[in-house]
């Protein structure tokens, strides 16, 4: 079945490797969990409300620290693990990873109060507490899922690019470059602006279910790279003169797009619940009162509903056309699992914004903002 899927390169390990790379997870977690402890962090409120003082709860930030030591753990083999170990492994990973998240799941679902999920099932996928910290506050469960998905995200891509490398020498596709420097960018990104993120979605409503565990720790590590699992055994498409140029400057110009999209829309998010009045690349917060909350409808959040889905979106494009294999599915994954994502994402969305701002007033946002992802099409 392998063979067929052309992912058969990825199951040549020995009966030892197997089981080293099932239980890679484990001890990557461990190391990012030590890292997190002993690398000094930056003490930020954020966004979400602490039940027990009622002020604004308080985490400690190292993300971009631990994503540069783990990065150069790994470019120089400090582990004495090869630099290709974690692609070849990642299909053993992702079972250890399931098996791992799975437990940790029950231990943090049945560790607390029934609450108002009262069907097991749905506790285990959806989660029942909001946040857990431990050790003085010192790690906090949801911002260690993003340092360790994130970093790993990186790490697994460059892994398969050096895989790729390894077996195509001259012969090997830039694309796998591309996708590698892509994602590491994105992560890059993601922990120069971490203390933006406790103003998002994730850290404010989800909740430490199934859902979060795999979803925040393995499917972000290690699932995201994909569409490397089936394009890394392809070498250079060979495209020449014009097209080859407006393939490699085609991708990043993609990529590019989404960054600006999606990092303006969260930053002028970020600014706005930060500071109201305080206008945003010259923008000016435009509002629609609802009691004591605010809706922004105004620059990019005046555009569309989901402005920052919508750079998701032009990130996934580019990460599928800098294969240059465009008539490869394997390349097109990552961006039908985007799409797919943020459309059920943007409706859920709606009902808890619904909720949250009163059905009249939210029914008026979106009169005024019609488009719920990309401006004029959808």
């Amino acid at each position: 079945m392998f063979e067929r899927l052309g992912i058969g390169h990825l199951t040549e390990l020995t009966a030892g490797e197997a089981v080293l790379g099932f239980l890679t997870p484990l001890f990557v977690m461990a190391a990012f969990f030590v890292l997190q402890m002993v690398i000094p962090g930056k003490r930020v409120p954020g966004y979400v409300t602490d039940t027990e003082t009622g002020q604004p709860r308080s985490y400690r930030l190292n993300g971009l620290a631990v994503f540069v030591v783990a990065q150069a753990l790994w470019w120089f083999e400090l582990t004495g693990m090869p630099r290709d170990w974690f692609y070849r492994s990642s299909l053993y990973a992702v079972a250890g990873g399931t098996v791992l998240a799975v437990i940790m799941t029950l231990i943090a679902v049945f560790s607390q109060p029934e609450g108002d999920v009262k069907n097991k099932f749905l506790a285990c996928w959806f989660g029942r507490a909001q946040e857990m910290q431990f050790f003085n506050d010192r790690i906090d469960l949801k911002m260690y899922f993003y340092v360790v998905g994130g970093t790993m995200l990186s790490l697994n891509a460059f892994s398969g690019a050096v895989w790729h490398y390894d077996k195509f020498g001259d012969d090997a596709n830039p694309g796998a470059y591309l996708f590698a420097a892509f994602f590491t960018l994105y992560v890059f990104d993601y922990f120069v602006f971490e203390r933006v993120q406790l103003y998002t979605f994730d850290i404010i409503y989800e909740r430490l279910g199934f859902k979060m565990f795999w979803g925040g720790l393995f499917v972000y590590g290690w699932m995201f790279i994909i569409p490397m699992w089936g394009m890394a055994a392809h070498s250079d498409p060979g495209h020449s003169g014009g097209w080859r140029a407006l393939w490699l400057i085609g991708a990043p110009a993609l990529y590019l797009a989404g960054w600006c999209v999606s990092r303006g829309a969260n930053m002028q998010k970020y600014t706005f619940k930060r500071w109201p009045e305080r206008s945003f690349l010259g923008i000016k917060p435009q509002i629609i009162e609802a009691g004591e909350r605010k809706i922004l409808c105004s620059g990019f959040w005046g555009a569309s509903r989901h402005p920052n889905y919508m750079g998701e979106v032009f990130y996934g494009l580019g990460l599928a056309v800098a294969w240059g294999h465009f008539g490869n599915l394997w390349a097109w994954l990552y961006l039908i699992y985007v799409f797919a994502l943020f459309s059920y994402r943007q409706m859920d969305d709606d009902k808890r914004c619904a909720q949250k701002y009163g059905p009249e007033k939210w029914a008026e946002y979106r009169e005024r903002v019609p488009y719920r992802i990309v401006p004029g099409i959808y």
